[in-house]
C-alpha cells in the first residue's frame, strides 16, 4: 500500500517540547541560544542565573550577524526540530544537544523549565547546600 505526502500548505509548527516530559533532566544536556538587546533573552540569562544553572546549562549569546556560526547551529537545531522546517528561527530557544532539535522557542515554557532545572537534585553536586545554596534540614 503506498501513500502520497502532501506538502504542507502553513508555516512550520513551533516547537513546544518540555523538559520532564520527553526530555530528561540531565545536566549538560541543553543549549540556550540569546541574542543581545532581546527583552525575552534577557529574562531567560537572568533565571539561568539566579537558578544556578550557568554551569549546567550553556548559552550562545547571538549578535547582529547573521552569518555567524551560533545563528547556522541554531538554524540546524530548527530544522532537526520540524522535517524541511521552513520557519524563521526564533530567540530565545531552548536545544537538547543529544538529539540536535530545539526543546522550544516559547519563553514561559523556557522559564519554566530552568526553575524545574534549578529544582532537580542531579544539577546539585553533594558538595552543594541545596538549590541556589539553601541549607538542607536533616
Amino acid at each position: 500500500m503506498s501513500h502520497t505526502v502532501l506538502p504542507r500548505t502553513g508555516p512550520a509548527p513551533a516547537p513546544r517540547g518540555r523538559i520532564g516530559a520527553g526530555f530528561s533532566p540531565v545536566p549538560h544536556r541543553y543549549h540556550l541560544y540569546l541574542r543581545a538587546g532581546c527583552p525575552r533573552s534577557l529574562r531567560v540569562r537572568a533565571a539561568l542565573a539566579l537558578q544556578g544553572l550557568e554551569d549546567s546549562v550553556r548559552a550562545t549569546l547571538l549578535d547582529a550577524d547573521t552569518a555567524a556560526d551560533g545563528y547556522g547551529a541554531l538554524r540546524r537545531a530548527y530544522e532537526a526540530a520540524g522535517h524541511h522546517f521552513d520557519g524563521t528561527p526564533t530567540v530565545p530557544a531552548l536545544v537538547d544537544t543529544w538529539s540536535g532539535r530545539v526543546v522550544t522557542d516559547h519563553t514561559p515554557d523556557i522559564l519554566d523549565d530552568l526553575r524545574f532545572l534549578g529544582a532537580h537534585p542531579a544539577f546539585h553536586t553533594a558538595s552543594q547546600e541545596g538549590p541556589r545554596g539553601a541549607a538542607e534540614s536533616p
